[in-house]
């Protein structure tokens, strides 16, 4: 009978495990639907779109009963964009060409010493224009994945995490804005007098994790910043074919937090050929795959709960410094590509590699007299050309070399 009784106890976990599940992975879902609705116009900083969003995303925190940090959720600034790429962007300025933005912030204070910072941008590129790669198309650009799905699991960390007991860290929320137009939000905040270094213990940043493919291939950008990172996130994983890089900089978020010393972990599903069209919306999300890095990330906090604080560890000299440059030949790089070269994941049509013959998958060997073995010396090379210059471009397409001619 005893027997019985257990399996019966085992049966009901089971059942209540695999129901809270489905229960969240609808929320999930429910959260990405309104975020990429074509209500909020692809959320746009500074817009009325982005203004519903940032409600959406405090009114969830406050439902789920998260402390305010002072005394809104809402960290409000300004910015101008710097009219040339020499200039730096300048904060709170009364001025006709500002934009009005907004961080929302939310706390779990478990009265600890220690505080985990998990982030996710929230803004989108509106109808697209310059930044998107349909160039010419005035669409909305709905940005399911980028990053519809990285706030919304966001909300979802936060949902489980407040209901956790015994933690000891204190957990701090933050959907920044403005991540599109140069990481503007994250570096507000970081810059701000509710930032805390001293107290802040690692950050997570959730960027782009709706798109887990067939092969579970899922990267973790940062794994270096901290010496117990890979060991953690390597045993935690029993799901995914992971990309471990572990540079503590990149296109995201999470760079503002590591220019401070801070460890981070960057979670992403990988590029795809829908990164900033009209076509990344809902119906492509891959809403079992979120659930499952959901998971994934909660077994890595539970882990990492039970170190001290982390000691932070430099990667910068992985990443050469990268010069300004003025020219582009619009290829959007493949980050996590491991061999030598800068392999193009996308030619954006219309654009000086487009028009030269280069295509999606090709990876570039040399830029003119320079010799490309990253993605670092590519845009290094870049920075030798002014508008105007030709060039030749060497890539390997399949193994074979192939030389054309570029006009910037």
């Amino acid at each position: 009978m005893k027997i019985f009784y257990k399996s019966l106890t085992l049966s009901v976990l089971i059942s209540f495990s695999v129901s809270s599940q489905q229960t969240n992975q609808e929320s999930v879902k429910k959260d990405v639907e309104y975020l990429a609705s074509e209500k909020l116009e692809g959320r746009f900083p500074g817009t009325n779109g982005e203004q519903l969003a940032a409600n959406y995303i405090a009114e969830k925190f406050e439902k789920f009963g998260l402390t305010k940090l002072t005394d809104s959720y809402f960290q409000s600034f300004n910015f101008t964009l710097p009219s040339s790429p020499h200039e730096e962007v300048k904060f709170n300025q009364d001025t006709d060409t500002k934009i009005n933005a907004k961080n929302i912030i939310a706390f779990i204070d478990n009265k600890k010493k220690n505080t985990v910072i998990i982030g996710a941008h929230y803004d989108h590129i509106g109808y697209g224009g310059q930044y998107s790669l349909d160039r010419g198309i005035n669409e909305i650009h709905n940005g399911a994945d980028d990053n519809a799905s990285g706030t919304a699991m966001l909300l979802s960390l936060a949902k489980q995490l407040n209901n956790k007991n015994d933690l000891e860290n204190n957990y701090l929320f933050i959907a920044f804005s403005a991540e599109e137009l140069g990481l503007i939000g994250s570096r507000y905040f970081v810059n701000s007098d509710v930032f805390k270094k001293e107290s802040i213990n690692f950050m997570i940043n959730l960027d782009m994790v709706g798109r887990l493919n067939a092969e579970k291939e899922l990267s973790i950008f940062g794994v270096g910043t901290s010496s117990i990172f890979k060991q953690v996130v390597n045993s935690m994983n029993n799901n995914f074919k992971l990309k471990i890089i572990e540079d503590g900089t990149g296109p995201s978020d999470h760079t503002s937090f590591y220019n401070k010393d801070i460890p981070v972990l960057f979670f992403h599903t990988g590029s795809h050929e829908n990164y900033h069209r009209p076509s990344d919306d809902v119906n492509l999300i891959n809403y079992k795959g979120m659930s499952e890095i959901s998971n994934y990330i909660i077994d890595i906090i539970d882990e990492l709960e039970t170190y001290n604080k982390l000691e932070f560890k430099e990667t910068i000299s992985n990443q050469p410094t990268v010069a300004r440059f003025n020219v582009s030949l619009r290829v959007m790089p493949d980050y996590v590509f491991e061999g030598d070269g800068m392999k193009a994941s996308q030619i954006i049509r219309g654009g000086p590699a487009d028009d030269a013959g280069l295509i999606d998958g090709d990876v570039i060997i040399m830029l003119g007299e320079n010799e490309v073995k990253d993605v670092y010396d590519y845009m290094n090379s870049l920075s030798k050309f002014e508008k105007g210059d030709s060039t030749k471009v060497i890539v390997l397409r399949s193994g074979k070399k192939l030389e054309f001619e570029v006009k910037f």
